[in-house]
């Protein structure tokens, strides 16, 4: 099935990791700032537990981003909730739990805001990840105005998320330059949409992704004056940590 730009409903602004660098990062406290600054679409990264449980983190190990050590996949959830994942950043959060994928879920429906969830896989894990993460999200999001937008930069992971939950719409992530046979990788993983770095982004790629009726989604922009550029040139969506520059409110 050919993708189609008329079937991209989703807001054209996107709160990367919850709120970016203003909250710990991929934390309920994120999600909610982001949510206090008029986002309607929040990014977050979701990787496995030990026990195979879903939950957001942008790296392999929990170093930087809590006051543990080690790879996360080494610790079962109930291991991972007795860590801080918010003192890392500000005194304010201090004790800031690690968050589900389940808990985001029921926060962001809740408040109507819609979720791109990227796949984040331990490397050898990519084909379980996505499996498990789509299938999951396929039940919790049952009843949301809009399913989540999957994305990875793991192929093996979007294949897996593409055979274990069809239904659910799918974005390629590129890391640098854009290769040259980008469209035919969309085209094999039945994706909608294409999430570029903002750094390789041109005009003459997002026309031609959106001639071919894909969705283009750039990252991570936070000067508002290449936000509105990106917009213009009928980028679809932005990614952004400066949501207090980069937001609903501002009329971009």
């Amino acid at each position: 099935m050919s993708p189609s730009l008329s079937s991209w409903t989703y807001p054209s602004l996107i709160a990367h990791r919850g709120a970016g660098k203003h909250a710990p990062e991929n934390t309920l406290a994120a999600m909610r700032l982001g949510a206090k600054h008029g986002f309607q679409m929040v990014e977050f990264d979701v990787k496995l537990s030990q026990d195979g449980e879903a939950i957001l983190l942008h790296d392999d190990t929990i170093d930087r981003t809590s006051n543990a050590t080690g790879l996360a996949s080494s610790y079962t959830l109930a291991e991972l909730c007795h860590f801080d994942f918010g003192s890392w950043l500000k005194t304010e959060y201090v004790a800031e739990p690690i968050a589900t994928l389940g808990t985001i879920a029921t926060f962001t429906i809740a408040n109507g805001i819609h979720s791109n969830i990227e796949i984040k896989p331990e490397t050898g894990f990519e084909a379980e990840t996505g499996a498990k993460i789509a299938r999951l999200a396929q039940h919790l999001w049952q009843d949301a105005t809009l399913p989540p937008l999957l994305s990875s930069f793991s192929e093996i992971a979007l294949e897996a998320a593409k055979l274990s939950a069809p239904q659910l719409p799918r974005a390629l992530l590129i890391d640098g330059k854009v290769p040259t046979d980008v469209f035919e990788r969309l085209q094999r993983l039945d994706c909608v949409a294409l999430n570029l770095d903002d750094q390789f982004t041109t005009q003459e790629i997002m026309t031609q992704a959106n001639a071919l009726g894909y969705a283009v989604c750039v990252w991570t922009v936070n000067n508002p004056q290449r936000a509105r550029q990106l917009l213009n040139w009928g980028c679809q969506a932005i990614f952004t940590d400066a949501i207090d520059t980069i937001a609903p409110a501002l009329h971009f």
